[in-house]
């Protein structure tokens, strides 16, 4: 395992990777997501294939695929779990840039997925996660609102309702007649 994970250059052939013993610890991470833990981030599934990768804090470095984002974590398609709690430098590569970001893993919920949630964020990075998961929910809503759209296309005018409404009108109307009858018409006949 620590052999493989060794070749983390050979993930992203071109990008920078640091290698040393103590990656991005001279960043200033600004952005802690749990700020407001009330709020449930909303959760977008990946569409295309988002190589990550995974760097322990002994230099390994894991693959995987990015399977949902949000603003406060995610869930990770990887080869080798790792241990609950375990704290990663997680990287991947978006349209707007690189998104770098301390992770915590969480417990795994297969053999080979495995979520996370972001423990401290860049403000630059934390800009362009907000704007990958705005993409795909904008993305998702526009979907809908044109399904929505073409149901009400395609909608069949209520005729039969209408005519159930008339007629059970009607019907309410004949035994309310009926029986105002029965009742003021029977002592008058006597």
């Amino acid at each position: 395992m620590a052999a493989r994970g060794r070749q983390c250059g050979s993930y992203f052939r071109n990008l920078f990777v640091f290698s040393g013993p103590e990656p991005y610890s001279a960043w200033r991470m600004n952005y802690h997501p749990n700020s407001q833990p009330d709020w449930r981030s909303p959760r977008a599934p990946v569409a295309d294939i988002t190589p990550v990768v995974l760097r322990l804090s002994d230099g390994c470095c894991f693959r995987g695929n990015l399977e949902i984002i949000s603003l406060t974590g995610g869930l990770v398609s990887i080869s080798n779990v790792l241990d609950r709690s375990s704290r990663v430098t997680f990287m991947f590569l978006t349209q707007t840039g690189l998104v770098q970001a301390t992770a915590e893993m969480l417990s795994p919920v297969s053999k080979n997925r495995q979520p996370f949630r972001f423990v401290a964020l860049e403000e630059g990075a934390h800009r362009k996660l907000r704007t990958l998961v705005q993409s795909f929910l904008d993305a998702r809503e526009q979907a809908w609102i044109q399904k929505y759209r073409a149901a009400l296309i395609h909608q069949i005018p209520p005729r039969r309702k209408l005519f159930r409404v008339v007629f059970g009108t009607f019907v309410l109307l004949v035994l309310c007649f009926g029986s105002a009858i029965y009742l003021f018409g029977v002592p008058l006949l006597k």
